[in-house]
Parts: structure tokens; sequence; C-alpha cells
């Protein structure tokens, strides 16, 4: 079971959840044999959709990867999640898909789902075709959601094939290039004459089509313009080229439900969709063995990684060199993935797509190549997260499990961070949402057995003083035998040269032996990581030695650390206030949302606005913020915009918080020292 790269095609399907690309999927696998009935996410029994959570949520999580052979071509299927969380599972998919489809339904036409593939596949550079899906639902249009794709997307938006309604009901499709006409009997179609109704329409999409194929080359450009009209074999001998180079954006259509369009979409797919070594990235068949890891599932049992080859081909028990860490992979059993299930094979040819479990040090993006040849191919750029919680197991003393566990799901998912935070004694998870979060959640109790809890992340708050201050720390015990003495002077004053304490000293005539000015220094260094407002290290700090007094026999470092210690408390009387970290907040919208935004930043957020620029219809926004108030705006941008907008935001300095904050800050912590 080996293709030729010349007969293999990579497709991904994108698109906004619930619009049908699974089921699509499904349908595709049933109308050639592959399944014996039509699976659903709803009923749980899908080839895509087999993770528990995603059965749990009846939503797709994961990419998911399928196959099925028509006429002598292997199209593999790349299954996409539409919801934003799991946008890391997207740019997995377009790293090794030859052609993007989205997927819009015929009752909601253009939504944001449909824009934001649209941008992932620009970004990617990657072909572009359209599926109207769901024609049998109530208040279905194809031609509302046609021209609201022209629209949005432009002319090189090409209807091939448009829905047949009688009775308000789809019941046919209409190949438009072709110029023919099929009725349905569930997936069984037959030819039957275009109706009168629709003999104008279709000829003025040709004509637009013709129009389109005739910008893919001169030759055409010239015959069209001489004749205004090209034949069908000229139209769909251009197909191929404007489909690769994006100036024809094909549109298909159907209900995948009872298989109607769907063989229409397979005949494109084999027809005019481009081959891997049709595109931009060299694609060498003759080369020594180059793959691409793209995907990972891993478990309690082990790992499959998933890959696609991208020069030469690969067999069972080869040895590769993985690019990233020069370590040497034995390769055992290869497969073909059909969704959950595997299917063992004994070759995977060069631009074909296969999976091999039980890989020791090959992560998702990483290059396994020849030995004689090691070259990493480019990777897969995920986005930086940006919503962030605190993760903690449920019954103390499981952190380990929990961490093993992250890093075992990380393994499979590379668009999370785990960090741990020293400074606030946190372990701190990230990803794109609440969705995102909560699955992983709910996947280490069900695949590591630990139960955990979420909680806003601690902000690492800091302290400074105002006004300088002179403190005297004295320490003097007395319990039999050598008693303990440290007496010191401190003037203490803020300094903006550095976040660390600058420590130096002043000492006339011995009041202090040279000695014991490391343990002044070491108390106060000590001393400064917990502040005397709540806690939170002090910062920006001078402390000068500059008098005191000693025992000859009862003095020592630890009375003079603990001499140090007292003056340090000292501080409270200099005017010491709490500094938290600022962030600069890039923020992307379109223009209808900028008043919300700003209004949200500037009231919501504490934040100021330091300026904007505008680009498409878009406006980026920078505004200086307080991360305390941005725990939850991944989320809160995401309902604003209706998953539109996007950010980043980096710490770029502390200042002083207000009064109010800093006395809630203040309570917080008195509140949690008393529990």
């Amino acid at each position: 079971m080996s293709y030729a790269t010349k007969d293999i095609r990579n497709v991904a399907l994108l698109g906004h959840g619930g619009n049908g690309k699974s089921t699509l999927a499904e349908n595709m696998l049933f109308l050639n044999g592959v399944t014996d009935r039509m699976g659903s996410t709803a009923a749980g029994n899908s080839v895509s959709d087999f993770d528990a959570e995603e059965i749990r949520r009846q939503i797709s999580i994961s990419l998911s990867t399928m196959y099925t052979e028509y006429q002598k071509t292997k199209i593999n299927i790349l299954d996409t999640p539409g919801y934003f969380d799991f946008a890391g599972e997207v740019a997995e998919a377009l790293r090794v898909a030859d052609t993007g489809i989205i997927v819009v339904s015929a009752k909601d036409g253009v939504n944001v789902g449909a824009e934001k593939a649209w941008k992932s596949l620009s970004d990617a550079n990657l072909p572009k075709a359209i599926y109207i899906s769901k024609l049998d639902e109530e208040h279905a249009d194809y031609f509302t959601a046609l021209n609201a794709l022209r629209d949005k997307f432009g002319p090189s938006v090409s209807p091939m094939a448009a829905p047949i309604v009688e009775g308000g009901k789809p019941v046919g499709i209409v190949d438009i290039v072709g110029r023919k006409a099929y009725k349905y009997n569930g997936s069984k179609r037959s030819e039957c004459p275009i109706p009168d109704s629709m003999a104008d329409r279709v000829e003025e999409l040709y004509s637009e089509i013709a129009e389109n194929a005739a910008g893919t080359s001169e030759e055409l450009m010239e015959k069209y313009l001489e004749t205004m009209e090209l034949s069908s074999e000229e139209i769909y001998g251009a197909l191929t080229t404007g489909i690769a180079e994006g100036e024809i954006v094909p549109v298909y259509c159907g209900c995948a439900t009872s298989g109607m369009g769907t063989l229409e979409l397979l005949d494109a797919i084999k027809n005019f969709f481009p081959a891997p070594h049709e595109l931009g990235e060299p694609v060498n068949e003759a080369g020594s063995t180059k793959a691409i890891v793209y995907k990972t599932i891993s478990d309690q049992f082990g790992k499959f990684s998933m890959f696609k080859v991208i020069s030469g081909k690969v067999t069972p028990d080869m040895t590769l060199t993985n690019a990233r860490s020069g370590a040497q992979e034995k390769l055992g059993h290869i497969y073909y993935m059909q969704g959950k299930k595997n299917v063992e094979v004994q070759e995977i040819c060069c631009g074909d797509i296969g999976a091999v479990s039980k890989l020791s040090d090959t992560k998702t993006a990483d290059t396994l190549c020849d030995a004689k040849a090691v070259e990493a191919a480019p990777g897969i750029e995920f986005a930086t997260p940006c919503y962030s919680m605190a993760i903690a197991p449920k019954t103390k003393g499981q952190e380990d499990k929990v961490a093993q566990g992250l890093a075992r799901l990380n393994d499979e998912d590379r668009s999370f961070t785990i960090t741990n935070n020293a400074e606030t004694k946190q372990m701190v998870i990230a990803g794109a949402g609440d969705i995102q979060l909560d699955v992983l959640c709910n996947k280490l109790k069900n695949k590591f057995g630990v139960e955990v809890e979420l909680s806003p992340a601690r902000v690492a708050y800091r302290e400074k003083i105002r006004k300088p201050l002179k403190a005297h720390g004295r320490h003097k015990k007395q319990s039999g035998g050598h008693g303990q003495f440290g007496d010191v002077w401190i003037e203490f004053e803020p300094q903006e040269e550095q976040e660390d304490m600058i420590f130096a000293e002043n000492v006339f005539g011995g009041s202090v032996p040279k000695n014991f000015f490391p343990a002044v220094e070491k108390g106060l260094r000590e001393c400064c990581t917990k502040g005397v407002l709540a806690g939170y290290p002090m910062v920006y700090l001078k402390a000068t030695l500059y008098d005191g007094s000693y025992h000859p026999v009862d003095s020592s470092e630890m009375a003079f650390k603990t001499a140090a210690s007292l003056a340090y408390k000292e501080l409270i009387n200099a005017s010491p206030v709490i500094l938290e970290p600022i962030g600069l907040l890039k923020v992307t919208i379109p223009d209808a949302n900028m008043g919300d935004i700003m209004s949200d930043i500037s009231s919501k957020r504490r934040g100021t606005v330091m300026g904007m620029n505008a680009e498409g219809g878009m406006q980026t926004v920078e505004a200086e913020v307080p991360m305390a108030e941005m725990s939850s705006y991944a989320i809160d941008l995401r309902s604003m915009t209706q998953g539109r907008g996007s950010f980043t935001l980096e710490f770029v300095r502390y200042a002083e918080a207000p009064a109010a904050v800093q006395q809630k800050i203040i309570d917080e912590a008195k509140k949690e020292a008393d529990e």
C-alpha cells in the first residue's frame, strides 16, 4: 500500500466550530467504503473525534488524521478543531497540509472561524478552497453565503458548484464548469438536465470563473479578451495553477450527512488540488530521508509521532537522526493513521503522512533525517500563550505527579507552557483560553489519575521605601556562658540604580569590626526577600552601615545578622510603598471594536493608551497596563470582539500602585498569613 508523490493529496479542514468539518471528513470515508456506517460527533462514534474529552464535550479538541483512497489517489484528511482555544492544532495541520478547505455553513456564511482560517492559510501561503455545508438546514441559503464570502474575501472566490433546490429542499448539485447537473437519492447521484430556472445563473457564474481562469496565463488572457469566453477544458486546465497560486479559491457545496456534493468535492481534490511536490516546500522523492513530526499523541502507554515525509521515503527499522538533539531514533513499525486506529504499512513515500511509535527523544516540530544529511526543516510556530492560571493538586504531595502528567501532555500539545514560579511558589500553566486549560485538567485526571484545581496566578509585587531613614538594631542576649551581642546603625535610602540592594559601609574608629560587615550585609539581603508591608521583595534599596558597637567576647556573626534584621524592621517608618508590574499591551482588533477596547483599557484595567495604528481594517492599540488587571483579558477580549481580537503582553517595569490597590494587597497578605 504505497503511492507515488503525484498521487497524494494532503487537505486540512478548517473553519468555525459546528460548521460540519468532522461530518464532511466522516462522509468522505463512508462514501469510499473506509467505514461501513456514518459516525457522528453527537453520537461519539466518529473516526476523527475519538478522545474521551471530545466525546464528552461533543466538539473537536485535537487535530485528527485520516485517509481515504479515491480513484487511485490517496487523500489525507487533517480535521482541525474550530474552537479558538485549540489554534495550536490548526498550526500543526497547516505545517503538513498542501491545501486548506474552509468549511462554512449555508445558514451562517462568513463567521469569525472562516476569517481566521482564511488568514491562517494566507499567512502559511497555502492554497484555499471553500465548502458551503448544511444546505439542508432551515434558513440555509447558498447564494447569500456565497455573496458574503465574495464581499469579504474578494473576486478570487469562484463557485464551482451550486445546489438544485425544489420545494425549499436541496435535491442535487450543478457542476458549473462542466455544465452538468446531478440529482441525489441518498448518497447515490444520477445525471439530469440543468433546471431551466438555473440556466441563466449558471452561465453567469461560468463567465466569472472563466475570467478568473484567464488570469492564470497570458495565453488564456489573450484568448479571453478576444472572445470573452473559455472552454470547459481550458478552465479545467487553468484550475490547478490558479488554485496553487491562490488566484482561484474554488467553492463547493453539499450536505455531508446525506452525501450530497461530497463526490464533487472529492473529484476536485483529485483533479485540481496540488500534490505535495507542486508547492513551495521542496519535496524530493529521490533525496535522502527527511520527515517533519507535526503531531504527537501521548498517553500512559507511550506515544505516537505523526510525520510527513518531505524527502526520500520512510521504511520500518530505519535509524534516523533528530536534527534538534542529534539523537539516533530507531524506527519500528510504521503506520497510516485512521483516527485512533493505525494501519501498518511497509513504506511511506515522499509527500505522504504516517506515524511511528515509541520514539525516545522526538517532539512535535522536530525533523528526522538520514545521518548523512542532517538538516532541520522549518518547524511549527505556535501562538504565545495568553491565559495563565496557577495549577495545584487537590491532594497535597502529588505535585510531582502533576508535573509529570503536564510534561507528557506538553509532548502532545506544544501550544501551552508550564512554569514553576519560585517567587510566588506556584506552578503556572498558560494556554489560549479557559477551555484549553479545563481540557488539560480533565486529561490529567483521566489519563494520569491526578485531580487538580486552578486558581488565579499570584502577581509578583515588589516593595520599596520613598524616604531615607537612620535605623538602630541592637541584639543582646545573656543566658549563661557566652552571650550574644550585636549593635548596628544603618542608613537606609531609596536608589534607582539597580533592583538589588546596594550595601555600603562608612564605619569610623572600628566601632564595628570589619569581619562583621559581611554578616550585616547577609542579614539585610535575607530580610530583603520579604518587605515590611505585605512580604513582597524589597527593591531599589541602599543600606549603609555607619556605626555600632561590639563586645569582645559575646559578639558573633549571628548576633550582627540579627541586629541588622532588627534595623531593617524600622523601614516601616521610611514611607514604604508597593510596586506593581506593568506590562506593554499590544491588542489588534477590528475598527468597529475600537471604542469598547479603549474604554476597557482605561476604566476596567487602569491602563494608559500609548498609541495606535491602523492597517487593513484592523487597529493595533498599544497601552501600558498593570499585570494584575490582565488575568481574564484573553476571555474578555474574545467576548468583546467575537474572537476577532488578538494581543501580546510583555512585562516592562514596576510602578507604584494606587493607595487603594496597595491596601487591598496588604489586607490579602495579612489574611493569607493568618490562614
